[in-house]
C-alpha cells in the first residue's frame, strides 16, 4: 500500500462474544489478516449498538457478561482485500450469530511503515 492512493477498508461488525472454532471472532480476524499479508487490522469494542437480532446491547456495570459491538477493520490495497475476503466469507457460514461486513473504496493519505517485528 502507498501514500496517496486509492485502497479498500474491510469492516467487520460483529460481537465481543463471537466465535471461530473455539476462537474469538476478533482473534481470529486480526490473526488471518496478519498471516495473509494485510497492511494492518484494528479493533475497535463499541459501548452500544444492535444488529440483525435488533436487541440493544450496552455496557452496563452490574452485568456479569458483556455483550458488546466490535468492528474489525482492515485497510489495504483493493485487490488483496478482495483475495482475503473470497477466503474468509466461507467462515461466517459456520458462525450462528449475525454480522455485517461492508468494503468500501477510500484515500490513503499517508501509509508509513514502522521497523517490522516479529510475528509468533
Amino acid at each position: 500500500m502507498k501514500s496517496n492512493s486509492e485502497a479498500t477498508r474491510l469492516r467487520f461488525y460483529i460481537s465481543n462474544t463471537d466465535k471461530f472454532r473455539h476462537t474469538l471472532l476478533s482473534e481470529t480476524l486480526v490473526f488471518a489478516a496478519k498471516r495473509y499479508g494485510l497492511a494492518g487490522a484494528t479493533v475497535t469494542k463499541g459501548c452500544m449498538g444492535y444488529g440483525s437480532s435488533s436487541v440493544i446491547h450496552s455496557a452496563k456495570f452490574w452485568e456479569i457478561t458483556e455483550k458488546l459491538p466490535v468492528i474489525v477493520e482492515m485497510v489495504d490495497e483493493t485487490i488483496k482485500i478482495e483475495q482475503f475476503v473470497n477466503i474468509i466469507l466461507p467462515w461466517f457460514d459456520k458462525i450462528p450469530t449475525g454480522c455485517l461486513v461492508t468494503a468500501e473504496k477510500v484515500q490513503v493519505v499517508l501509509f508509513k511503515q514502522g521497523m517490522k517485528k516479529k510475528f509468533f
